[in-house]
């Protein structure tokens, strides 16, 4: 047993060794809308979307650490626009920041018709995993380095989010959350 937990230390700490890209954990789910697919108006039900959405994030925040990793929450999801019978849809998931154990995860849902073979953003998500060990407790995750401008945005308004979901969770007093009181102070 002492050589298994001295395994599972070695493999922790390495795990959080190495920084990542972004790219590095990029998931793309692809999907047709099917009649099972839809609601009673012929468009894509939101649950199964959701669905869709859980899965990519999950893959990459399994990419990202290596590990078994659970969903924590799911921090926003936009519906802009209906996904209609029969059209494509296209999941991009990828990680914008990783913090001691948890990942947030951005996804970004396009949708192409089969008719006009058109592609165009419909909708986009905010996902957080923390990765966990055997037994469910919480380990250390890469940290990661964006690197296009996209990223770079995404990554620094993520301690923004972070620390607003903090607060409304009581995990945070609000004159603790420096990131968002720069906001109010410039």
């Amino acid at each position: 047993m002492q050589i298994a937990r001295g395994f599972l230390f070695v493999a922790d700490y390495l795990c959080t060794m190495k920084k990542k890209t972004p790219k590095e954990s990029l998931a793309v789910l692809t999907e047709m809308v099917l009649p099972n697919d839809t609601n009673t108006l012929g468009n894509l039900m939101g649950g199964k979307l959701l669905h869709w959405m859980d899965i990519a994030a999950a893959i990459t925040a399994q990419r990202h650490c290596g590990r078994v990793v659970v969903t924590a929450s799911v921090n926003n999801v936009n519906f802009n626009q209906p996904i209609k019978l029969g059209e494509i849809v296209t999941l991009e998931s990828k990680i914008s920041r990783a913090f001691s154990s948890s990942m947030e995860i951005f996804i970004d849902v396009w949708v192409e018709s089969t008719v006009t073979s058109e592609k165009k953003k419909c909708n986009e998500a905010i996902y957080t995993f923390v990765a966990v060990d055997q037994v469910g407790r919480p380990i250390n995750v890469p940290e990661i380095v964006p690197e296009t401008d996209l990223e770079i945005e995404r990554y620094e308004s993520a301690l923004r989010r972070r620390q607003l979901s903090l607060i409304l969770a009581g995990k945070m007093k609000p004159e603790d959350a420096t990131e968002l009181k720069a906001l109010f102070s410039r």
